[in-house]
């Protein structure tokens, strides 16, 4: 008989967040490597062996129940990560961070997908024994090289310049993404074509949002471009018709586009943030400034052996973080809590 799990979610239903593309790759993988081990129904109201809740919806903090099955939840991101996302009155943002952290005291084990997170969600109040450490996983089955032909026509699609090093960046339009840096490292570069893939997935509430609209309204420069949210099924190809991806953010868990594009085989420039180091270790190009930023996205588009460099670095984040590990990973936790639970009601 299988250990049933039910995956609560609402991630999937606002186009453009990575939390919907975490959620979507985390439940496939469990269905198609773990299917003998384990029946995955998604919201469903019956009881389960474990429940994984992967959103904050307020129908599923009272469905978070003891008696539905073990309580396992998602932490995508922690309540000062919302800074810079979402611009809400005072009160009100205090009142949705104690919900957010009452919500996750709800639950018996805490999965964060960067492990920095870990000492944070401890000084929040939660105990160490119940944060676990499983990292996001990208299938290559989504996301992989394609042939120059068919980047080419995607150029041609968006009006991308053929013969240009294109610089892509992707993710929600917020201030903590890093969007307006991405537009002076833009600005600094007139010959090279800079795309942003994303939108305002929280719309008029987004941090920034007056300032960041005029801006994607009406680019300030001929080489940048806002294509707006691009379907999840259509960003292998974004990826591919880009030369790099360049990701000025101030504050990320596990951004999947790392992943997405490493796993492309697309060479990787971050802002230099603790977070990153010991997920990605030494295998990506980093910066602490704009002018830090255009050197390197310069170098990459006039020296072909740095540029091969760093695309083999990408290729050691895609190695590490195979489909094999990962599943690996879900199931001794799946299995591990499913046997605790067993054996403390034999108590």
């Amino acid at each position: 008989m299988k250990i049933v799990v039910n995956m609560l979610s609402k991630a999937d239903s606002v186009d453009g967040q990575g939390v919907g593309s975490a959620y979507i790759e985390q439940v496939n993988l469990i269905k198609e490597e773990l299917n003998d081990i384990f029946e995955v129904r998604i919201n469903s109201k019956k009881k389960a062996d474990i429940v994984h809740v992967h959103s904050v919806n307020p129908g599923f903090y009272f469905r978070f129940k003891k008696k539905n099955g073990v309580r396992v939840m998602y932490c995508h991101f922690l309540p000062e990560t919302l800074k810079g996302s979402i611009k809400l009155p005072k009160p009100i943002f205090a009142i949705f961070c104690k919900y957010v952290m009452s919500f996750y005291k709800k639950a018996e084990y805490l999965v964060v997908v960067n492990p920095i997170f870990k000492q944070d969600l401890i000084r929040l109040g939660v105990k160490e024994e119940r944060i676990i450490y499983i990292p996001n996983y990208v299938s290559k089955d989504s996301f992989y090289p394609i042939s120059k032909d068919e980047a080419l026509e995607v150029r041609r699609k968006y009006n991308i310049p053929e013969d240009r090093f294109v610089v892509l960046g992707c993710g929600q339009v917020q201030t903590r993404k890093g969007v307006l840096d991405f537009v002076e490292v833009a600005k600094m570069n007139p010959d090279i074509e800079f795309v942003w893939c994303g939108g305002f997935s929280f719309k008029g509430i987004t941090d920034g949002y007056n300032e960041l609209k005029k801006i994607v309204d009406n680019p300030p420069c001929e080489n940048l471009k806002f294509l707006g949210i691009i379907p999840r099924t259509e960003m292998n190809l974004m990826f591919n018709m880009s030369d790099c991806l360049f990701m000025p953010s101030y504050n990320e868990l596990f951004p999947m586009s790392i992943l997405e594009a490493a796993s492309a085989g697309k060479p990787i420039v971050l802002r230099d943030l603790d977070l990153y180091e010991d997920i990605l270790w030494d295998n990506y190009l980093k910066g602490t400034n704009n002018e830090d930023f255009s050197s390197l996205i310069r170098t990459l588009a006039q020296n072909t052996s740095y540029y091969e460099k760093a695309c083999q670095l990408s290729n050691h984040i895609s190695e590490y973080y195979s489909k094999e590990n990962v599943a690996k990973l879900w199931k001794d936790f799946y299995l591990n809590i499913y046997e605790t639970r067993k054996d403390n009601k034999k108590k």
